[in-house]
């Protein structure tokens, strides 16, 4: 199912209504037609799955690829971005384990999964705590109101994740500016381009340096090590798989604490309540996960055999997108979905995806979203936001849902 003429067919993305609730057509969408045919920015025709229970089955069915490089695969980019040459060369040649499947994906994954184990992930508790630590006194010292997006929600995952690669700080900046960059739907093909470009040479020297010479103590060089050892990627394989990690590792995370803010800030019975015992946090973490599943339009895939789900065949060499949001806010299976329950202790939820290609470093973001807003309701008892909920500039045009900006006082 690819280019179609047919006009009942709703696009996709679809708008809010509300900044914190999903789309209001999902609602209709999933009791009525739970898989439904929509059409994407590019003209092609997908399908999008809507309930948590198909989306879990489905993404755990082995007759589906993530191979983006497939002509099917379902993007969100208009016609002039996916003809750009720019996109297609980098596609074409820079590939990452989220992207693999079969045998293929499982060696890659294999090799990175120590690094995000508990084990490894709580020694970096005490690091952690010391870049919120650092992050806050700098949001404290800012001109008020402060910008907790810049000081905390960006800083944070931005100084972990370039930490745990042996990225150098000094790169930071530049970073969120091209990672930001490359999940917004509103900047042009040319700076999307260019960004990419500078990202990925970026991080082809990184990996360069560090083939060169002994393996240094960070995940690029462990890898690189490991690699060595027992071969599993190719120089540009360990290249894609920094970027999608510094990726990755970023913006999901900042976007998850700008969200959880607002989210304690206007729920202050939860928020005292939480702040008083530090133990109802580790729930209240997976209702948000659930609530915002800031990734709300993935993941994608393209099925290589039919596949009969939810009353209707999904043809071989068509599209599929799995709305998490979707999936999360499903009545059947999360009761009142509406309503924040920070009680709710529900982890079956699917902000995370499912199945094989499941995220490998949700153990890292939990924890440092458990620190920062531990830490923020310790250290800053009075933070509130300097304008109403309402009139934050929420990310819309942006593949990874968020914040852009949220002034407070501290």
């Amino acid at each position: 199912m690819t280019e179609t003429s047919g006009h009942d067919i709703p696009s996709f993305p679809m708008a809010r209504e509300c900044p914190m609730h999903p789309p209001a057509e999902y609602r209709e969408l999933r009791g009525r037609e739970p898989v439904s045919r929509v059409r994407m920015p590019d003209g092609q025709v997908a399908w999008l799955v809507l309930k948590h229970g198909l989306a879990r089955k489905l993404l755990a069915d082995p007759r589906v690829s993530a191979d983006r490089l497939h002509p099917a695969f379902p993007g969100r980019l208009t016609a002039e971005q996916r003809a750009a040459p720019e996109r297609v060369r980098r596609l074409s040649t820079r590939r990452s384990m989220i992207h693999l499947d079969g045998d293929e994906h499982g060696a890659h994954r294999k090799i990175l999964t120590g690094e995000f184990s508990l084990r490894r992930i709580a020694a970096l508790r005490p690091r952690v705590q010391e870049i919120v630590d650092r992050s806050i006194d700098e949001m404290l010292a800012a001109p008020q109101p402060a910008d907790l997006v810049e000081h905390v929600s960006q800083a944070v995952p931005s100084l972990v994740i370039c930490e745990l690669l042996g990225v150098p700080h000094e790169q930071r900046r530049d970073f969120h500016e091209w990672a930001g960059m490359l999940v917004s739907r509103s900047v042009s093909i040319r700076e999307r381009a260019a960004a990419s470009d500078a990202l990925n040479d970026f991080l082809e020297d990184l990996v360069t340096e560090k083939e060169r010479g002994e393996p240094t103590d960070d995940l690029i060089g462990r890898l690189i090590a490991r690699n060595r050892r027992t071969p599993v990627m190719t120089h540009d394989e360990i290249v894609g798989t920094a970027v999608m990690l510094l990726v990755a590792g970023h913006q999901t995370t900042a976007n998850m604490i700008s969200l959880g803010v607002v989210a304690l800030l206007e729920n202050p019975e939860h928020k005292a309540r939480i702040a008083a015992d530090p133990s109802l946090l580790p729930p209240a973490i997976e209702e948000m996960l659930r609530y915002f599943s800031v990734v709300e339009n993935a993941p994608a895939r393209v099925a290589t055999e039919d596949i009969e789900i939810g009353g209707v065949t999904i043809r071989q060499n068509e599209g599929i997108v799995v709305s998490g949001l979707a999936a999360d806010w499903d009545d059947e299976v999360f009761e009142h979905p509406d309503r924040l329950d920070f009680e709710r202790g529900a982890r079956h939820h699917v902000a995370f995806g499912y199945g094989v290609h499941q995220c490998l470093g949700q153990n890292l973001a939990r924890v440092e979203l458990e620190i920062v807003f531990e830490t923020l309701l310790r250290r800053v008892p009075g933070l509130s936001l300097a304008v109403p909920a309402e009139e934050l500039p929420y990310k819309d045009d942006a593949g990874i849902y968020g914040i852009y900006r949220m002034p407070v006082n501290c």
